[in-house]
């Protein structure tokens, strides 16, 4: 398994602010039902990526996001236009 590399420019913050991150990013919520995660997709030059967002959490880490934001497609220029 190969380990992704940390941004050092991703703070921790809860899963609210993370959701708020995501939805400037043009990634929109699909569901939620019975579970402590939320289902996110995104769609870029045709291709729609899909991740899940454990939700309720005070603060995610910085190596969790970096992953739900590369399985929603992020590259890093547009990370680092998010942040």
């Amino acid at each position: 398994m190969r380990l992704l590399p940390v941004s050092k420019k991703i703070p921790p913050m809860s899963s609210k602010k993370f959701v708020k991150l995501l939805s400037r990013g043009d990634a929109r919520f699909v569901r939620q039902r019975g579970t402590s995660h939320a289902i996110f997709e995104r769609e870029k030059e045709g291709r729609v990526y899909r991740a899940p967002v454990v939700m309720g959490k005070r603060e995610l880490t910085p190596k969790y996001m970096k992953l739900v934001l590369r399985q929603l497609g992020f590259t890093d220029e547009e990370i680092d236009a998010l942040l």
